[in-house]
């Protein structure tokens, strides 16, 4: 699918005719191996190290949804980055965080954000946030073979419903699967101490400054006990990839913001290495 440029210059009749809304379905009927999930992998003996990106969790706070994710990526026992991005806008109201096969995982991220932006020019309307979730889904069901094959990718799918004036989670299986959250989610390797985190420290009253520092308490814990989770490196000056999405739309916590909250966290741990506690009552 090549523009033309021996003779006229024109662009494929494919690109000027008017199709589906969705750039997956247009790919798919023009260029179906450009597909992620339409590859085939070369025959491989043993095990194949390749880089990973672990924990992310989210949580509803009255007003909106944070989304936050540590930056360490793994390759086997190795730290392959410690500074990966694992949290991206996916329009103006939503993000998605990324666990699983790094490198695929951000390939799909980019072309969930080209769907989006291509069902908003032809529509002229933009996907409610239940259709988004849904496009996700019918994504990482595509990319099932790749995942049966060991790379998989369960993405957290987060954003603000402006119909419903609330913020709303989603979480995935390798198949596609999609199931909504309420309260707070975690996806990844650290996934299961980052939830029981949120179990002691989340409320439904939350203010959006709690919520931040909720999640970031839980990226600390899962740190703690898991090591494919990157905590906060002070030294390096590398903190987890806090967002908000409210009614005004996405935004990302500044460096220096993000690494206020990190240091009262640190200097709380140093009195106090498991964290806050919750009542037992």
């Amino acid at each position: 699918m090549e523009a033309n440029t021996r003779s006229t210059g024109r662009l494929p009749a494919a690109f000027l005719t008017p199709g589906s809304s969705s750039f997956i379905d247009f790919l798919g009927s023009h260029a179906p191996e450009l597909l992620p999930g339409n590859r085939s992998l070369p025959p491989v003996q043993g095990a194949v190290e390749i880089p990973h990106g672990t924990t992310i969790v989210a949580a509803v706070f009255p007003g909106g949804v944070v989304l936050a994710g540590d930056r360490r990526a793994t390759m086997g026992n190795v730290i392959a980055q410690r500074d990966i991005e694992k949290v991206f806008p996916a329009d103006e109201f939503s993000a998605v965080g990324i666990a699983g096969t790094a490198g695929l995982a951000v390939e799909m991220v980019k072309l969930f954000q080209l769907e989006l932006e291509h069902y908003e020019k032809i529509e002229g309307a933009t996907l409610s946030l239940e259709g988004k979730a849904n496009r996700l889904s019918t994504m990482i069901r595509g990319n099932l073979g790749m995942a049966l094959q060991g790379l998989a990718v369960v993405p957290l799918f987060a954003g603000y419903d402006t119909d419903r004036e609330r913020g709303r989670i989603f979480s995935y299986d390798v198949t596609g699967g999609r199931s909504e959250e309420h309260g707070f989610a975690a996806t990844g390797s650290g996934s299961v101490f980052a939830r029981g985190a949120l179990k002691k420290l989340y409320r439904k009253d939350l203010t959006e400054q709690q919520a931040v520092t909720a999640v970031v308490q839980a990226l600390y814990d899962a740190a703690d006990d898991d090591s494919a989770t990157g905590g906060p490196d002070l030294a390096r000056r590398i903190y987890p990839i806090v967002t908000v999405i409210t009614e005004d739309g996405f935004r990302r916590l500044g460096d220096e913001e993000g690494a206020d909250i990190v240091r009262a966290i640190h200097e709380q741990r140093l009195q106090e290495p498991d964290g806050p506690r919750a009542s037992v009552l």
